[in-house]
C-alpha cells in the first residue's frame, strides 16, 4: 500500500509539473503574440501618419529591423516592400489582413508565410486615398520560447523531481503510519479521530489552507481592482495631450490659422507629443503613485506657471466652445511631481471647458499663502448636483456614467 501511495503521490506531482509547465509555455507564447501585435499597432500607426505626409518619399532613409512593410493597392498591387522586389511578388488582394482592412479598415492575421518559412503576424490599415500599408513581424515559436528557457526550466524540472520524490516518499510514510499501528482488537479509538496525534496535523493543516485559500482570494480581487484602476488611469493620462494635439491639429485643418502661426503650432503638437510619449513610458510607474511615489523625483516647482500652462494648452477648445479662460495669482513654488501636478491642473480645468455653457468664463486662481498654496479653478457652468458632492473626490466615479 505505501508503495501505491508513494507512485501516487509521485506521478501526479509529476503531471502536474508537466501540465505547469506546458501553460507556462503556452501562456508566454499568448503573452509574447499579444505583445508582437500591440507594437505591430503602434509602427503601422507611425508608418501610416509619415507615409501620409510625406508619400513615398518616406521610405527613401527609412531604416527598418525585424519588421517587413508592405504598401499595397487597392486592387492588390504591391508599391512598396521593403524586403523584396516588388514585381516579383504576387497579388496581396485575397490575403485575410488587406480584405479586411478594405472592408473595414484595419486588418490582422497571423500565419505561416512561405516568402520567409516562418510564423508571421500581420496588421494592415486602409490610407485615406485607398491604399494598404502592412506591416508583419516573425513570430516566436513554442521551441523557440522553450529553446530560450530550456536551461532554468531544466533546473525547475530537476528540483521539483527530487523535491517530489522526498514528499512523497514522506508523505507515504505519514499516511500509512496511523493505519499500520491501528490495533483492529480495540477499534473504540476510531471514534475519537481529532484526539488522535496523527489526525490533529491534518486537521490543522486543512485549515490552514482554508485560511490560505482565503487570503488568496481576497489577493486576486485586490489584484483585480488594481488592473482596473491602473487601466483607467492609462485612458485618462493619454487623452490629456491627445486633446491638445486634436485641438490645434484641427485648427490647421480647417484654415483658422495665419502662415507663420503653423510652426508654432507645429511646436505645441510636437511637445504635446513628447508629453504623451513620455507619459507613456512613465504609466508603468502607476502603482507607485498610490504609495506616495517614493522612487518618482520632487522639485521645487511654480504652481501659478504650470496653471498658465494648463490653460494655455485648453485654450483652443475653450475658444471654440465660446469659453474664456484666465488665470490669476501669483508665483507660488511647492515641493511636487511637475508632471503630476499639470495633469491635476488640467484635468480640473478640461472638466471646466467641458461643462461649461458657451459665453461662459474659467477662473483659475493661484493663492500663496502662509502656510499653503491654494489652487481653485471655478466656472460658470452646470455644476456638481448637491447629492453627489460627497463623491467627488472617490476615484474614477462619475455624475454621468454615459
Amino acid at each position: 500500500m505505501r508503495k501505491k501511495i508513494f507512485y501516487s503521490i509521485w506521478i501526479v506531482a509529476m503531471a502536474v509539473m508537466v501540465l505547469c509547465m506546458a501553460g507556462v509555455l503556452f501562456a508566454l507564447y499568448d503573452h509574447f503574440t499579444d505583445e508582437h501585435f500591440e507594437q505591430l499597432r503602434n509602427e503601422t500607426d507611425l508608418v501610416r501618419q509619415g507615409l501620409t505626409r510625406s508619400g513615398i518619399a518616406y521610405f527613401d532613409d527609412l531604416r527598418t529591423k525585424d519588421v517587413r512593410i508592405t504598401w499595397i493597392t487597392a486592387d492588390g498591387r504591391i508599391l512598396y516592400d521593403n524586403e523584396a522586389e516588388t514585381a516579383s511578388m504576387v497579388n496581396h488582394l485575397e490575403r485575410e489582413e488587406v480584405r479586411d482592412a478594405l472592408l473595414y479598415g484595419h486588418g490582422e492575421s497571423q500565419r505561416w508565410s512561405s516568402t520567409l518559412s516562418a510564423q508571421q503576424l500581420y496588421n494592415a490599415v486602409r490610407m485615406d486615398d485607398g491604399t494598404i500599408l502592412r506591416l508583419s513581424v516573425t513570430q516566436s515559436s513554442i521551441r523557440d520560447i522553450f529553446a530560450r528557457f530550456l536551461i532554468p526550466v531544466a533546473f525547475m524540472c530537476l528540483v521539483i523531481f527530487l523535491i517530489s520524490l522526498l514528499i512523497a516518499s514522506r508523505l507515504a510514510v505519514r499516511i500509512t503510519k496511523p493505519l499500520n499501528t491501528l490495533d483492529l482488537d480495540s477499534p473504540l479509538p476510531l471514534q475519537e479521530e481529532q484526539s488522535d496525534p496523527e489526525i490533529r496535523p491534518l486537521l490543522r493543516k486543512l485549515n490552514d489552507q482554508q485560511i490560505q485559500l482565503h487570503k488568496d482570494r481576497e489577493t486576486l480581487e485586490q489584484t483585480s481592482r488594481i488592473r482596473q484602476e491602473f487601466t483607467a488611469n492609462v485612458s485618462h493620462e493619454l487623452k490629456t495631450p491627445l486633446h491638445v494635439i486634436s485641438g490645434y491639429a484641427e485648427l490647421i485643418e480647417n484654415g483658422m490659422t495665419r502662415p507663420e502661426d503653423i510652426p508654432v503650432f507645429a511646436g505645441k503638437i510636437r511637445s504635446e507629443a513628447q508629453r504623451m510619449s513620455s507619459l507613456t513610458e512613465d504609466i508603468i510607474e502607476l502603482s507607485a503613485l498610490d504609495e506616495g511615489a517614493p522612487d518618482r523625483r520632487r522639485e521645487e516647482t511654480d504652481l501659478y506657471r504650470i496653471a498658465q500652462n494648463a490653460a494655455e494648452s485648453l485654450r483652443p477648445e475653450a475658444e471654440e466652445r465660446g469659453v474664456t479662460i484666465t488665470v490669476d495669482g501669483i508665483p507660488a513654488v511647492i515641493c511636487g511631481i511637475p508632471d503630476i501636478l499639470f495633469s491635476i491642473v488640467y484635468n480640473l480645468c478640461d472638466n471646466a471647458v467641458k461643462y461649461s455653457r458657451p459665453g461662459g468664463t474659467i477662473r483659475v486662481t493661484v493663492k500663496d499663502q502662509p502656510d499653503s498654496v491654494v489652487l481653485s479653478v471655478a466656472d460658470n457652468g452646470i455644476g456638481i448636483p448637491a447629492d453627489e458632492l460627497d463623491r467627488i473626490f472617490e476615484r474614477f466615479y462619475r455624475v454621468d456614467k454615459s
